[in-house]
């Protein structure tokens, strides 16, 4: 059977159950979803914006799905929670693709604002919910996102009403877990209005030793004069596969600056698609990954300019040991009317060992004769001459490699605008160039 074939013939025979379990906002797009999955099928390494990763083989393995919402037995506060010292945040977990509902974090968020179960908002504020979901992933255009629309039945919503500054982090915490090997599909939906601000932390952790799929669609909408910051940390394992949708839309004078830290996993694919909507936008990527063993990293990233004086800046820096593959496709569009837009992209790679390998496809598309936009990308080994005058002042070859690996990847996380945050990523990001996982205090999840 193939990948498609055994996905579709789920669809078609547990579609009731999967209705069931959800909110009629969410059931409203499944059909049309998997019209446009059947027609389309897991792109192959033809279709330009996937060369880079064997699609219908991540899939291909025969995972469980928890269609019929059975209940995980997990304290998250007990077993699961990742400490960054001196980060106060307002956290919250969800467990698989399901919001953790009976540990609710006692915290007090300012008036207005909501965290909660997507299924729950859509209940709940259906026509909030109905006026943006499904707005951003066109599922006629990504295989990927058309089954995720197929089978989500939860995940997390984020509402960030205008003029509201939310000062503390909103921390959320994705765990995988489970006694067999189980494919997640999980939804976020995050709305921040007119002049509203706030900072948001995913982390993505695996708790048992199983293989994982999972497949994560987000759409995120900053209204005028609005800012988020938005940060993602994969910390899993090598029997975990990622692919993560993420898709923003950006409206007058608002503000984005995303991290993306992929510290360790078996095989992710993220996808990345801001669309800078209305005049004065501004766009800031950043992306850091460190990679050893057979692991796999492919990012593409599109910045597509509609409107004039827009920014965008993109910054991604792998640093791939042993038989590690990465890639980066980074496409910045500039389209007709979009005048005095400013861009730029540098991607830079790291082989610090003769078997990894390098991917790397900056690309420029512009229809506007006013626009100031670069791009650039470099792929090196180790530089010798550095080693060697490192070794004549006592450093050991391999502590030499490593600090020469640290500070290559500090350019990104020095960029990161949370002090608690970016201190434990310097000393997480060392320890994984010393071969160690950290754990953090008191958990179970970072072996």
């Amino acid at each position: 059977m193939n990948s498609e074939r055994q996905y579709k013939e789920i669809f078609t025979e547990c579609r009731e159950m999967i209705d069931s379990h959800s909110a009629a906002v969410l059931n409203m797009l499944r059909e049309k979803a998997f019209e446009d999955f059947s027609r389309l099928g897991f792109p192959t390494q033809k279709v330009e914006r996937y060369k880079y990763t064997d699609v219908a083989s991540a899939f291909k393995p025969d995972y469980g799905l928890n269609l019929n919402r059975l209940d995980f037995s997990v304290d998250p506060y007990e077993a699961f929670r990742c400490d960054v010292p001196n980060l106060s945040t307002s956290l919250y977990f969800i467990i698989n693709d399901a919001f953790c509902q009976k540990v609710l974090p006692p915290v007090t968020l300012p008036e207005g604002v909501i965290v909660c179960s997507l299924k729950q908002a859509a209940e709940e504020y259906p026509e909030k919910v109905s006026s943006y979901y499904g707005q951003l992933a066109h599922t006629e255009e990504d295989a990927v996102s058309a089954l995720n629309t197929m089978f989500v039945q939860d995940g997390l919503f984020i509402y960030i009403p205008r003029n509201v500054v939310v000062e503390r982090t909103i921390q959320v915490v994705n765990i995988l877990r489970s006694n067999v090997d189980l494919m997640v599909n999980r939804r976020v939906l995050i709305i921040i209005e007119e002049n509203a601000q706030a900072r948001l932390l995913f982390c993505d952790h695996a708790a048992d030793d199983h293989h994982f799929l999972s497949t994560q669609v987000a759409e995120v909408f900053i209204g005028e004069n609005a800012c988020l910051e938005l940060y993602e940390l994969e910390e899993t394992h090598v029997k975990n596969s990622r692919f993560s949708n993420l898709y923003v839309d950006l409206q007058r004078y608002s503000m984005l600056r995303h991290f993306n830290v992929t510290l360790h996993n078996g095989l992710t694919r993220n996808r990345t698609d801001v669309t800078l909507s209305g005049e004065g936008a501004e766009a800031n990527l950043y992306g850091c990954v460190t990679t050893d063993k057979q692991q796999r990293v492919d990012n593409n990233t599109l910045i597509d300019h509609r409107a004039e004086y827009c920014r965008s800046n993109q910054l991604y820096k792998y640093v791939l040991d042993d038989e590690a593959v990465g890639a980066f496709a980074g496409r910045i569009l500039v389209r007709e009317g979009a005048q005095h837009t400013v861009s730029e992209e540098r991607n830079a790679n790291l082989c610090s060992a003769g078997g990894a390998h390098m991917y790397s496809q900056p690309m420029l598309e512009i229809y506007a004769d006013d626009v100031k936009c670069s791009h650039g990308s470099t792929v090196g080994q180790m530089n010798e001459q550095a080693l060697f005058y490192m070794q004549q002042r006592g450093i050991s070859r391999e502590e030499a490699h490593m600090l020469l690996k640290f500070a290559f990847a500090g350019e990104v996380i020095d960029a990161i605008g949370l002090e608690a945050l970016r201190d434990r990523l310097h000393y997480l990001v060392e320890k994984r160039f010393r071969g160690e996982l950290s754990r953090c205090s008191g958990c179970k999840l970072c072996k």
